[in-house]
């Protein structure tokens, strides 16, 4: 008793305390993964190579990814989010009959549209444009395991463990797939007489 009044504890509301839990759950989450959700998309349209397909990977692995966020312990959110957006895509693949037909190409991104350019300048970026959209188009055109593994090491750098958790293959796999990626992508982009001046 204090002061001739009993003394009665304050007690939080259960659904105070669990309300109180998700929402510092849902913003750790938005900080921790949603600075992944470009890099995602991108790998998605890589994996689907069609828009609206890695578009619904992409949300779809983001809720699967908050409904498990409480469960995860790894080291690298990004790695971890890859492997769902994987999971998605592919599903998304299986469940058309012809993953290949009607797939549009993925879209060159142009960063350095700003402004008004004198005429060679608009010749320049005509041409890194040309050149941005051959590449796309010669990534797009590896098979699957090759494409995806040069994607998430050259486009997202990650390393050869990510990479590893992102597939499920081991890390000698990994090596082994971007080494032959880099040796299709060299062959498609590369002229005749170049590739044989390399060997």
């Amino acid at each position: 008793m204090r002061g001739g009044r009993p003394f009665r504890p304050r007690l939080v509301s259960p659904s105070r305390d669990v309300a109180g839990r998700k929402a510092a759950q849902a913003e750790r989450f938005r900080l921790v993964m949603l600075p992944h959700l470009d890099a995602a998309y991108s790998f998605a349209r890589y994996l689907t190579r069609d828009s609206v397909a890695a578009e619904d990977a992409v949300q779809d692995a983001f809720l699967r990814a908050f409904r498990g966020f409480d469960g995860w312990r790894g080291d690298n959110p990004r790695a971890w989010l890859f492997a769902i957006v994987r999971h998605r895509c592919l599903d998304a693949m299986t469940a058309r009959r012809d993953p290949l037909r009607g797939a549009e190409p993925v879209e060159a991104i142009d960063r350095d549209s700003a402004g008004a350019v004198e005429p060679e300048a608009l010749e320049d970026q005509a041409a890194r444009r040309s050149e941005i959209a051959m590449l796309r188009g010669a990534i797009e055109n590896l098979p699957e395991p090759f494409r995806e593994a040069l994607v998430l090491r050259e486009l997202e750098e990650l390393s050869y463990k990510d990479i590893a958790t992102v597939t499920g293959a081991p890390i000698g796999t990994v090596m082994s797939r971007l080494a032959r990626a880099r040796q299709m992508l060299a062959t498609l982009l590369l002229p005749p007489v170049s590739r044989k001046a390399q060997a």
